[in-house]
């Protein structure tokens, strides 16, 4: 038996917006759109067509992101989208705030190499207001922390692990220059109620040399 063969799961808890017309975007990128192409009045059976960026609704960042010559999200080992994960609550954080070392260290102890890292700040419950896009955001010094701790996955409930609006991105220039993975735009953080057992499932679709991929992020509660 491998290792997963002997894992009792507990509990599935959904961490994904759905895909619709008005998943939430980072400004200026592509406007998603699903719409009905066949039905079975019609056609015998029922199709929808769906455009969406690469970078709509709950998703990952390839290193291609950042870096011409980064890593596609096609090429990532499908080992970075399953490990176990710590979440770190950050759900005091203002508009604009950083996600400092303090915040960071009581959790120290769990974070180990390959662990998956969430940022829970609530701030996906501003989606719909002017409040979503002055998010907090990851503190350039805590990427750095992380990388050295072999962290090799980030996640956030807001639209940008960076702050949203400026020039300079810290956290995705470090994370695309180590051939590592960010998630943002994830949501329902809160609802993970456990720290024991917590293991991350979030595979992207293999779409050929691409930056990223939209993505159906779930937390998954493992009895070893």
């Amino acid at each position: 038996l491998t290792e997963v063969d002997v894992m009792k799961i507990r509990k599935f808890v959904d961490l994904s917006w759905e895909i619709s017309d008005n998943s939430p975007i980072y400004p200026g990128d592509p406007e998603p759109k699903v719409t009905t192409t066949h039905t079975i009045e019609k056609d015998y059976y029922n199709l929808s067509g769906v455009y969406v960026g690469t970078q709509t609704g709950t998703h990952v960042d390839a290193p291609y992101h950042f870096r011409n010559d980064g890593e596609t999200i096609d090429n990532m080992e499908l080992d970075f989208f399953f490990s176990n994960a710590v979440c770190i609550r950050v759900t005091d954080k203002k508009a604009n705030e950083k996600i400092t070392m303090e915040d960071v260290m009581p959790y120290d102890e769990k974070i180990t190499p390959d662990t998956i890292v969430l940022f829970n700040t609530n701030w996906y419950k501003t989606r719909g207001t002017e409040a979503f896009y002055n998010h907090p955001f990851v503190a350039g010094e805590v990427a750095e922390y992380l990388v050295e701790k072999g962290v090799r996955f980030i996640g956030i409930d807001t639209m940008n692990a960076d702050q949203s609006g400026g020039t300079e991105f810290p956290v995705h220039d470090l994370f695309s220059e180590k051939r590592l993975m960010i998630g943002e735009n994830w949501a329902y953080l809160d609802h993970i109620d456990f720290d024991d057992g917590l293991y991350i499932a979030a595979f992207p679709l293999k779409i050929q040399g691409t930056d990223g991929s939209p993505v159906r992020a779930v937390a998954i509660q493992i009895e070893e």
